[in-house]
């Protein structure tokens, strides 16, 4: 009696699926063993079930055959034409970077408080939360500039008057320095002058000016008239 051919289709039955599982994945092992054995050929067979368990095959060791696939992967994609790759490369490219800068100058718009209609609730509530961060912090640095700049003129202040004492105990230093004895009124006045000397001055004064004026000596009676014109003693 012929078997009846069985369609090929997912098999809704669960336990009945996990049965035709079962028996399909031990004949499929063995086939790959037998292919292994026979043509003395590398076979890799990795199976993952419905449930994600992992059932596996390999004629020698996986982690080789899986590099040689690798290194063959990577030979036929070198041979793909370089310019059109590139192309495509730089295509995606430009077409990530358009996007970002779209969503940049929407969320910068947003900032600014423009094209608000199209965002809902929770948007509106996110934005806000960033606006507030955002003041917080700068309203912060703001506050830390202002102390900084307080303390920077302080300190200034600070220096400028120790050096104003400093010039200031210079220039008294210097004027103690500068300072000689001078001669007061009360001293002046206890100086004794000799009679005999003023009259030797006065007549010294008298013949100096006569013997400028190249004449003869004067008599008793032109010296006295000679003194009492200069305010001399007359003796």
């Amino acid at each position: 009696m012929a078997r009846e051919k069985i369609k090929i289709r997912k098999i809704d039955n669960i336990t009945a699926r996990q049965v035709t599982f079962s028996k399909r994945r031990r004949g499929l092992l063995k086939k790959a063993e037998e292919l292994a054995v026979l043509c003395d050929a590398d076979v890799a067979l990795v199976i993952f079930s419905a449930t994600g368990k992992l059932f596996e095959y390999a004629s020698s060791s996986m982690q080789e055959l899986l590099g040689k696939y690798k290194l063959h992967s990577t030979n036929n994609v070198n041979k793909v034409d370089a310019p059109s790759l590139n192309l495509q490369l730089l295509e995606s490219e430009e077409s990530r970077m358009s996007k970002e800068v779209l969503d940049k100058n929407r969320e910068l718009s947003h900032l600014r408080g423009e094209d608000l209609n199209g965002l809902t609730l929770e948007e509106l509530q996110r934005l806000e939360s960033l606006l507030e961060g955002g003041l917080h912090r700068v309203l912060q640095t703001k506050d830390e500039r202002i102390a900084n700049e307080i303390a920077s003129l302080q300190q200034k202040g600070f220096q400028l008057m120790e050096e104003n004492k400093l010039l200031k105990q210079q220039m008294m230093s210097l004027t103690s320095v500068g300072k000689r004895p001078r001669t007061t009124g009360a001293e002046l006045d206890n100086i004794v002058i000799n009679p005999e000397d003023q009259v030797q001055s006065s007549e010294s004064v008298a013949t100096n000016v006569y013997s400028c004026n190249s004449g003869p000596p004067p008599d008793q009676d032109d010296w006295s008239d000679t003194s009492l014109k200069l305010a001399l003693p007359f003796n």
